[in-house]
């Protein structure tokens, strides 16, 4: 059964990657996922808060900045490489150590960082980068165009000074999601990544404050990102991945059929244990021996929504009268 793929240019052996997170920081889960059959990993992004975070700790935390006089800078900038080193020299032992393609992963907000450490990445030696682009609109100030804006000036930069693959891993916050995605897949990278999980929010109405609510992703929200992988994967000029809300290898089929190239997982390993990659790969590949389908290729985009459709189903998002004839 052959369900090897090219993904962001890219030979994999499989198509279920493991996605960013906690479980792909350190060298040993690499190697185990790898064992288990992922097709490539993407490493636990580098947030350009946490590197703050650091300075913070490293400095003003033990003693006002005004002490430190003209040398904070430089001091800042001590920590800041620091506090990246260990991620780098990751991607260098899991280049030196994996065979399957080892995807960088960065998450900020200024400008200068997201230039900064995509040169450092492709120094390091990854296959690809993945730009963790969550931006949440709360900001009543920016509007929709400010945004979209963002991603661009970002995109057009970092094409300018690496020559790896690029992929964008967006949310589902735009006023425009099927125009701007398709925007964006005719803008030069190689792919793009629906959805990333935004940090949910609780209340705890005992002692009255907010808190973390759960972090893995539910079940239930497959659906949304089945949604718009049908509505858009033959639309774009790019390759598409899908992720959240993927639980098994019926998802994974799923999303595969609604036209994804590629499928990312992490909570199901969260709750399974790394080698549940094994059973994701060889889920899809008895559906594959149960269908007749020697290859992904057979069925990959079967359900995707064609120009031609008109897919009530895809594009209703209320109550239909022939809801019951839904199967």
């Amino acid at each position: 059964m052959n369900t090897k793929i090219k993904y962001l240019g890219l030979e994999l052996n499989s198509p279920i990657l493991a996605g960013s997170c906690g479980l792909t920081a350190n060298i040993d889960n690499l190697c185990k996922l790898e064992e288990c059959g992922a097709g490539a990993v993407v490493l636990k992004s580098i947030f350009e808060e946490q590197i703050i975070y650091d300075i913070k700790r490293n400095t003003h935390i033990h003693a006002p900045v005004g002490n430190y006089g003209d040398s904070y800078e430089y001091i800042a900038q001590h920590v800041a490489t620091d506090s990246v080193s260990k991620y780098f020299a990751l991607i260098r032992e899991a280049k030196s150590k994996l065979s399957i393609p080892v995807i960088g992963s960065i998450n900020c907000f200024s400008h200068e960082n997201w230039v900064t450490y995509a040169k450092q990445f492709q120094e390091s030696g990854c296959d690809a980068l993945e730009l963790n682009m969550a931006i949440m609109p709360f900001d009543t100030t920016l509007s929709a165009d400010d945004v979209e804006r963002t991603f661009s000036d970002i995109i057009q930069s970092l094409r300018k000074i690496i020559s790896i693959p690029i992929s964008i891993k967006i949310g589902p916050y735009f006023t425009d999601l099927a125009k701007y995605v398709q925007q964006l897949s005719w803008s030069g990278i190689q792919g793009i990544t629906m959805f990333n999980k935004s940090l949910q929010v609780d209340i705890d109405i005992d002692n009255e404050c907010l808190r973390n609510a759960d972090s893995l992703t539910q079940p239930g929200e497959i659906y949304n990102t089945l949604r718009w992988t049908a509505i858009l994967s033959k639309k774009m000029r790019c390759n598409l991945c899908a992720t959240t809300g993927v639980s098994n290898a019926h998802d994974v089929v799923k999303l595969l059929l609604a036209g994804a190239n590629a499928v990312q997982v992490a909570s199901c390993l969260y709750r399974n244990g790394l080698e549940y990659m094994k059973e994701l790969n060889s889920g899809l590949q008895g559906w594959m021996e149960q269908k007749g389908y020697d290859c992904i290729d057979q069925f990959r985009g079967k359900l995707a929504l064609k120009q031609t459709d008109k897919a009530s189903m895809l594009m209703r998002t209320q109550f239909m009268n022939y809801f019951a004839d839904i199967k």
